[in-house]
């Protein structure tokens, strides 16, 4: 996906979401952000938790749709762009379809579950009853980097933990 229906105002918006992403990771969530947009206002903003939530539907993106909703006291959300700093996953797109999001502004691509470009192009299935315009690789590189550091940082924990935990052992036989 392209960014060339990139708007000024999408940098703007996707700084909030990375905002968002760093609060995520601030609680040891996976940092995703997202923010809601309908005529240049935010009416919605969630950042991911399912760990913390113990919800796995949990995912920024619903939890933004979620707030907007709750906002405007409607479920349709027409006319307003979803920004996000990761690939929307499957259940996700199905939100933003079902919550009638006009635009979806994302930063990284996701790999694995990316259903934008990635691993499907779920906006492009004939049967679904709303069109929703995608633009993809809007600060692209700190959206990725926020996600890279977050996975090093965790990586390097858990290495530093089994380290301590084979020198805890050698110690019990002393």
């Amino acid at each position: 996906m392209a960014s060339e229906n990139q708007l000024p105002d999408d940098l703007f918006w996707m700084n909030r979401a990375l905002q968002l992403a760093a609060q995520a990771a601030e609680l040891d969530e996976v940092p995703v952000g997202a923010v809601v947009v309908l005529d240049g206002r935010e009416i919605g903003a969630g950042f991911n938790a399912p760990i913390s939530g113990c919800d796995p539907t949990a995912h920024a993106e619903i939890r933004a749709l979620r707030d907007a909703a709750a906002r405007v006291g409607n479920y349709r959300l027409s006319g307003a762009t979803l920004y996000v700093t990761l690939e929307p996953c499957t259940m996700c797109v199905g939100a933003i379809v079902h919550g009638r999001i006009s635009r979806l502004v994302y930063g990284a691509t996701e790999p694995k579950a990316g259903a934008i470009e990635s691993a499907r192009n779920t906006l492009d299935e004939p049967h679904l009853n709303w069109r929703v315009e995608p633009v993809g690789g809007v600060m692209q590189e700190r959206c990725s980097q926020i996600l890279s550091d977050f996975f090093s940082r965790r990586r390097r924990e858990i290495r530093q933990r089994r380290k301590q935990q084979k020198a805890g052992k050698g110690s019990d036989h002393v």
